[in-house]
Order: C-alpha cells, then structure tokens, then sequence
C-alpha cells in the first residue's frame, strides 16, 4: 500500500525518493489504441508483422508520448499526490529525454524523487519532480522527465477560482 502525506510532511521529503510504482506489462492493444487517439498509426508502432519484418526492434515499440504519458498513471500508486490535495493539474516538463525504445511486450515501472514542493499562494503547491520510466531488465531508462504539477488544496477551489478570474 502507497503511502501518503500531506503537504507540509511532504516539504520534510524534498531530495528523497517518494516512490517507485509497479511494473506494468506495455500491450499492443494499448498502443494502437494511442496510436488512433493521436492519429499518428506508424507502423512502427501499429503493425506488429511489418515492424518484425523491417523495423530495427524485432517488434513494435510504444509511442514516445505514450511513454510520458504513464508518468500520470504512475503518480497515483507512488505517493505523489498528498492527501490534503483536492485535485492536480500538469503545470509542465522542464526536460525529457527518450533514452531507450519501449518495445511492446516490456515491462515498465516510474521511480519519482521529489525535487522541490513549493506554495505558490494560500491554496496551491507547485510540485517539481523528477522521474525516470525503468523498463525491466534494461540498464538503460525509457525516459527521464522532470515534471512539474500545480496542487489545489482541500476547501480552497473557489479562493483558486477567483485568483484565476483576476489573473485574466
């Protein structure tokens, strides 16, 4: 079971590593799924007989995006998210690198250290993470990512609400 703690415990944790999810088997099905979604069905990706036939990785490999895109999913089984939080939301990526092709079949895992926490006003927290997608028995990661999200807390939605109405 994940751990989880509040803002203020989570300020005691900057420059620790805040948790490592589990491994997660990348399916085909999942990956034309994206590749639909995005409108990009490279066959790279999408069609397993030619990428075995011609493609440098013996098989398809996952979407780079797709890649980043698990970070998402991760961060709710590693003890990301404080508990006083009411919701999240991505600020942005300050660097990502792709490092080693996710070939379908793989399995993939986030280990997430927590590099900064900061109070941006009375009601949000500016989280700074960085993270790297291991994919099990490679020595190289899929990707490193360091990744930015705006926390709201608890009872504090409408105080964001107007701050964001007097920002427009």
């Amino acid at each position: 079971m994940t751990v989880r703690y509040t803002v203020e415990q989570m300020i005691e944790r900057i420059g620790t590593e805040i948790g490592v999810s589990d491994w997660m088997t990348v399916e085909q099905e999942v990956i034309d799924d994206f590749g639909r979604s995005t409108k990009d069905l490279d066959w790279m990706h999408v069609d397993p007989v030619r990428a075995s036939r011609e493609g440098p990785y013996g098989g398809t490999i996952a979407f780079g995006f797709w890649s980043l895109s698990m970070l998402t999913y991760f961060s709710h089984q590693i003890g990301m998210w404080p508990k006083d939080v009411a919701y999240g939301l991505n600020y942005g990526l300050e660097k990502v690198r792709w490092l080693n092709p996710v070939r379908v079949g793989c399995r993939i895992r986030q280990r997430c250290t927590l590099t900064d926490l900061e109070r941006r006003d009375d009601c949000c927290v500016l989280i700074r993470t960085s993270n790297v997608m291991e994919i099990e028995g490679e020595e190289r990661p899929a990707l490193i990512a360091d990744w930015l999200g705006l926390f709201v807390q608890e009872n504090s939605d409408s105080e964001f609400r107007s701050q964001e109405k007097d920002r427009e």
